[in-house]
């Protein structure tokens, strides 16, 4: 059998297994409930007030803008932090020790980080569709705009987390990159339209696939009237997808660069150096 193709299905081996894990541990389900309720508790605080120039729930927004978040903060974040944690702990390391591992050790994250995604999307919004009003669920196409826009999303962010856990040196660390993606929200439309903010953080926000990933997933599931809310009156959804095409084709080229360029670095001194201190901070 071809060996690329039995790292790949070692792979996806891998990546379910370790969904099953995280979706059975304490600590992560922990984790994932804090994380989801945090961004529930944002939507319920304005579900009774409009959106400025509309009667429309600001609130519906805020639970459809959250959607880009899940994808976002679960895609870098817990990609960057697991890969962080797998080089502190060695399982990098024997990942590049094997045959094709590192081909494996990525298509096993993405399948894990991608069911968690999936997971806390589907949550959000079955939740969040008992607490609000005006969804556009019924309207034809609004399920396969969602789904392009989270297939399309998946690439946009999960190789920028392998590219940031590549950077970080350690696990204490990757909370700064929590704190990044808080202020991107802030500047994004996630909260509130992005047309309220100075021209100067508008063209910030839209840099970042963040913005897209809201706008997109405000196109699916708001009435179309909500388009006025946003910058030129429209959801300009060939934008969307240029820009996040354009951020998942860089981050695929970019990702397997760093990845390959951590591993090289890694070794066995390395990884008991790193265990030593961590026995000493304890």
């Amino acid at each position: 059998m071809n060996p690329l193709l039995v790292a790949a299905r070692a792979g996806l081996s891998r990546g379910r297994i370790e969904l099953e894990q995280t979706l059975t541990s304490p600590g992560d389900l922990i984790a994932f409930v804090v994380m989801t309720g945090g961004f529930l508790a944002a939507m319920i605080t304005t579900r009774d007030t409009p959106v400025p120039g509309t009667d429309f729930p600001l609130g519906t927004r805020t639970l459809v803008s959250v959607l880009a978040l899940d994808v976002g903060v679960y895609g870098v974040l817990w990609m960057a932090d697991r890969l962080v944690g797998d080089r502190e702990d060695g399982t990098l390391l024997r990942a590049k020790a094997t045959p094709n591992g590192m081909l494996g050790y990525l298509i096993g994250k993405i399948v894990s980080v991608s069911g968690q995604i999936v997971l806390a999307v589907v949550t959000t919004l079955l939740v969040g569709a008992f607490l609000v009003t005006g969804l556009a669920t019924g309207r034809p196409g609004s399920w396969p705009a969602l789904a392009w826009v989270l297939v399309l999303g998946l690439p946009a962010t999960l190789p920028l987390g392998v590219v940031l856990g590549a950077l970080f040196p350690d696990t204490r660390t990757t909370g700064l990159i929590f704190l990044a993606l808080g202020g991107l929200a802030a500047i994004s439309g996630i909260f509130s339209p992005i047309t309220r903010l100075p021209a100067v953080l508008q063209w910030i926000g839209e840099a970042f696939p963040l913005y897209w990933l809201g706008l997109g997933m405000r196109s699916a599931l708001l009435p179309n009237a909500m388009a006025a809310s946003e910058p030129g009156g429209s959801w300009r959804h060939l934008a969307t997808f240029g820009v996040l095409a354009a951020w998942a084709v860089a981050g695929l080229v970019l990702a397997p660069v760093m990845l390959r360029r951590t591993a090289r670095r890694e070794s066995g001194s390395k990884v008991a150096a790193r265990r030593e201190k961590a026995m000493l901070r304890t």
